[in-house]
């Protein structure tokens, strides 16, 4: 009786067993398209959302397509009038150097009363050469021409008394002609030691070492006791009235813009002074090693311009009306300088130009603009000719 109890049991377990298991399945198997369903949902979701986000990064691609172009910053310059300012460097010197040596035929110098950076007259004594032999030759010179005179004077007391005999028939025709060369010889050598007399005058004048014109004495190379002569070479060198001058070396493009008569600033090295100088004369030849010339400029005398000293000049090349850029827009390469431009369809365009003077303050356009275009104001060398652009001008707001 227990056996079957337990039997009993154990069936009604199994069937109790088996029935929540037949019960979790079928649970289970009515959950499961629930999910199925909810997991094609949520996936449709996402295929939806990948599709509207793809829709999107494409619609924004098509902007981006349109909006790829760059945005560049341009400038229209116009036009403008500058005065041209050309910097160079250059020597000072005397503007007319006189130099002074032996004009005749020199000897011991005696006395040297004038010093470098004396100013002197014309004609005035620089150096006194000893003249004590000279003295004698001119004495006896002197003395020749007496000689000549009495002898001339004998001639003619001569010549006279002939005259009156001739006519008593005492003295020949032929006594008289030679009675009158002999006096003509006697005069013709009072004349010729006359001149000798003359040239050493002149000579002894020569002895003494003169300034041929006013000016300040740059250079002195004597001192007294040396003998100086033909070949001493130059004893005093002269600025001629104290003028000076600035040769400054400038390149050939600029000095062919620089007329005669622009006048400009000199400051000497070692010295903030500032002098007014004018172009009196450009030099005619260009140096084939450096390719410059030079601009004399004239400078009144001054005791801070020293010649031979290094000064800078800031020189007045006149006024240009042209469109002026700042360095950032133009660029070069072999082919020489140019600029970007946009055109009215947007796109850059390449215009060559020749650029003409350079301040702090830019860079002026000689020609190939006229001041209108739209020009790229930086950055162009990250742009390609041809290429589309979004021109922005600059300081718009």
């Amino acid at each position: 009786m227990n056996y079957e109890t337990r039997v009993n049991l154990a069936e009604a377990g199994d069937d109790g067993h088996a029935t929540g298991m037949a019960s979790g399945s079928e649970g289970v198997s009515k959950k499961k398209p629930v999910l199925v369903a909810i997991a094609v949902a949520l996936a449709g979701l996402a295929v939806v959302a990948l599709l509207v986000s793809g829709a999107q990064d494409d619609a924004g691609l098509g902007v981006a397509d349109e909006g790829t172009a760059p945005t560049v910053t341009v400038i229209s310059p116009g036009q403008g009038t500058y005065q041209g300012i050309i910097n160079a460097n250059g020597t000072l010197a005397a503007r007319r150097e006189m130099p002074v040596g032996v004009v005749g035929e020199g000897g011991r110098v005696v006395s040297v009363p004038v010093e470098a950076g004396d100013w002197v007259g014309a004609g005035q004594v620089l150096a006194v050469i000893d003249r004590s032999v000279q003295t004698q030759q001119t004495a006896s010179a002197a003395a020749q021409i007496e000689v000549a005179r009495a002898d001339a004077e004998l001639a003619q007391a001569n010549l006279d008394r002939a005259l009156q005999l001739v006519e008593r028939g005492f003295v020949s025709q032929a006594d008289i002609d030679r009675l009158t060369a002999t006096r003509d010889a006697a005069v013709a050598r009072v004349r010729v030691a006359e001149a000798q007399l003359a040239e050493r005058q002149a000579r002894n004048a020569q002895l003494n070492i003169v300034a041929s014109a006013a000016g300040l004495v740059l250079e002195r190379n004597v001192e007294p006791g040396q003998v100086v002569g033909a070949g001493s070479g130059v004893l005093f060198s002269i600025a001629r009235g104290g003028e000076l001058e600035l040769l400054a070396q400038i390149g050939e493009t600029e000095l062919a813009s620089i007329p005669v008569g622009a006048t400009g600033s000199v400051v000497p090295a070692g010295t903030d002074r500032t002098f007014t100088c004018q172009v009196w004369q450009k030099s005619p030849v260009i140096s084939e090693q450096t390719r410059q010339g030079t601009a004399r400029c004239a400078l009144a005398y001054d005791p801070a311009l020293r010649p031979g000293g290094f000064a800078s000049i800031e020189l007045n090349s006149g006024t240009v009306v042209a469109p002026r850029l700042p360095e950032s827009a133009i660029m070069s390469d072999s082919a020489g300088s140019y600029v970007l431009i946009v055109n009215a369809d947007n796109q850059v365009e390449r215009r060559d130009v020749e650029l003409g003077m350079i301040s702090d303050e830019g860079i002026v356009i000689e020609s190939g603009l006229d001041g209108s275009e739209r020009i790229v104001a930086r950055a162009g060398g990250f742009l390609t000719v041809g290429e589309t652009v979004q021109p922005v001008v600059e300081g718009a707001n």
